[in-house]
């Protein structure tokens, strides 16, 4: 019997939409070194499905399709949505994306909360939060902090 979530996955998988998905996966792996699991392309060229690893994690994504409201940030003008991703060095990886294309939003700061965190906004309209956490606190800690 299958496993009602199989190995490699977790209960949430994000599921990012994008106009130029092929280049999209290109950025990601110059920008952030993550790896290509799954690319199922469609006949037109454009990807259906496509699966990345972040660290431990699997973002799905797709090129748009319209036709079932699945639309890219550019539709709407932007993306409300962030991504947070835990790396070794914020600090390389901030550096790696910006040289990547992405544009800076935050640099690189330790924060009260005990991460150091910077963000990018990338080229296809979604905003990251890259930390790497240097510092553990209690939950009466963090929830003491007044932020």
């Amino acid at each position: 019997m299958a496993k009602t979530i199989p190995d490699g996955y977790h209960s949430i998988q994000p599921y990012l939409i994008f106009k130029g998905a092929a280049a999209a996966i290109d950025f990601y792996q110059r920008a952030f070194g993550v790896t290509e699991r799954l690319r199922m392309p469609r006949p037109d060229g454009l990807i259906a499905h496509a699966e990345l690893e972040f660290g431990d994690s699997c973002i799905m994504l797709a090129d748009e399709h319209p036709e079932i409201g699945a639309l890219s940030p550019e539709y709407y003008g932007g993306s409300p949505v962030s991504l947070m991703f835990y790396v070794d060095d914020c600090d390389a990886v901030y550096r790696q994306a910006l040289a990547a294309g992405a544009t800076s939003t935050r640099e690189p700061a330790d924060q009260p909360y005990g991460d150091r965190m910077a963000g990018v906004k990338d080229p296809f309209g979604y905003s990251w939060y890259l930390g790497t956490h240097i510092k553990d606190l209690t939950k009466n800690e963090l929830e003491a902090l007044k932020m």
